[in-house]
């Protein structure tokens, strides 16, 4: 089991002589039924000023405005409909800002608020945008406050919580290391209530979590992912060779001094691009293409772009700027990238040279079906049959 690990806290003074950080807080950390928790804020920022001091640049990867608005709105608990979600994170960010903005002043730290989508991550344009405006900030000695644009996202593109996106901050821009704080002080190989249950000091990778029984929303019910997408972030964030700390926000103060507390990751991969990890993990895809062997060679092996001529069948609704995955004949998922064509076009373009479409329909279809610059294809390990 993963806390037999020798030496399990080796890496963890990397929080403390972190040269960027990004810290991730969750809704039940930051929230009350009442609305924003300022002394809960209070603390954190204390916190968070203290490691500004000695040297570190921080991002905070902020939850919260949902919950934060959802007193003020009457609504009760947290609304189930996107909407309504909207809404209140629309009500929410101002007053979780306002409190972000008063307590950092304390310290006299400036904060800006970065509202970021799927699309910011994952479009070459507005990914470059939010690397370069992000890393201003930080050099202009502000805090940057960073949360899902819960306001205008759907629930096709979105992230679905912040702990991932807090993965792919970390990664885009190459952070030292990421902590996650939640209301829970790490995570245990049961729920922390059952009897036998014990903390896991030390994770080197997934596979140290197997026999591991994962809790989905917390207790507070405001959160979206609970613990199950904070060992899904530090997995994003590690296999991008970045260390991650799962802890309580009550215990941010000992995690980032390097002290043995909460659940460590040790980073095990390179370095991807964020855009990347998202299609090839964490994209919801709207439908599939079978390519044949060729097809799967030219692709993967080859990285060059899929041709209607190499695809033998489609399966599933989508349109033109979806993601969907390429399977070989076999079933096999290869790949996953953007489409260019819809489902209803894509069928009558099979097995057909890009001359033919030319001479056919225009030059509107010598368009590839997927791009290799918006195609990732997926290692062996991460295929499914």
């Amino acid at each position: 089991m993963a806390d037999h690990v020798p030496n399990p806290v080796t890496g963890r003074d990397t929080l403390h002589r972190a040269r960027r950080l990004v810290v991730k807080i969750g809704s039940s950390s930051l929230t009350t039924p009442m609305g924003v928790n300022g002394r809960a804020i209070d603390s954190l920022v204390d916190t968070l000023a203290a490691v500004r001091a000695r040297g570190t640049e921080v991002v905070l990867v902020s939850s919260g405005t949902i919950a934060a608005g959802i007193h003020p709105l009457g609504l009760g608990k947290r609304p189930r409909d996107l909407a309504t979600q909207q809404a209140a994170a629309a009500v929410g960010q101002g007053k979780l800002l306002a409190r972000y903005t008063a307590s950092f002043a304390r310290h006299g730290l400036e904060v800006a608020q970065v509202l970021l989508t799927a699309e910011d991550l994952i479009r070459r344009t507005q990914y470059t945008n939010a690397h370069r405006a992000l890393n201003r900030l930080l050099a202009l000695d502000v805090v940057p406050i960073v949360n899902e644009n819960d306001t205008v996202t759907t629930a096709e593109i979105r992230f679905g919580d912040n702990d991932r996106l807090s993965a792919l901050v970390a990664n885009l821009l190459r952070a030292d290391a990421l902590l996650l704080l939640t209301d829970v002080d790490a995570l245990y190989t049961a729920p922390p209530s059952r009897p036998g249950s014990r903390r896991i000091r030390h994770v080197a990778s997934r596979s140290d979590l197997d026999e591991v029984l994962i809790g989905r929303t917390g207790p507070a019910g405001v959160g979206t992912g609970g613990m199950v997408t904070k060992v899904d972030a530090a997995g994003i964030a590690t296999g991008s060779g970045i260390h991650a700390l799962v802890t309580s926000a009550g215990q941010a103060e000992a995690a980032l001094a390097g002290e043995d507390v909460g659940t460590w990751f040790q980073a095990s991969g390179r370095r991807q691009s964020a855009r990347g990890i998202w299609l090839g993990l964490l994209a919801e895809v709207q439908g599939r293409v079978v390519i044949d062997d060729g097809a799967v060679t030219a692709v993967v092996t080859n990285k060059r772009s899929l041709l209607p001529a190499g695809i033998t069948g489609v399966q599933g609704r989508f349109d033109a700027g979806d993601p969907i995955e390429l399977a070989d004949p076999r079933g096999t998922v290869v790949a996953r990238g953007f489409v260019n064509y819809s489902s209803t076009e894509l069928p009558g373009m099979l097995g057909r040279r890009t001359a033919q479409l030319l001479e056919e329909f225009g030059p509107e279809y010598q368009r590839p079906v997927v791009h290799t610059d918006d195609c990732v294809r997926l290692p062996l390990r991460s295929r499914r049959p």
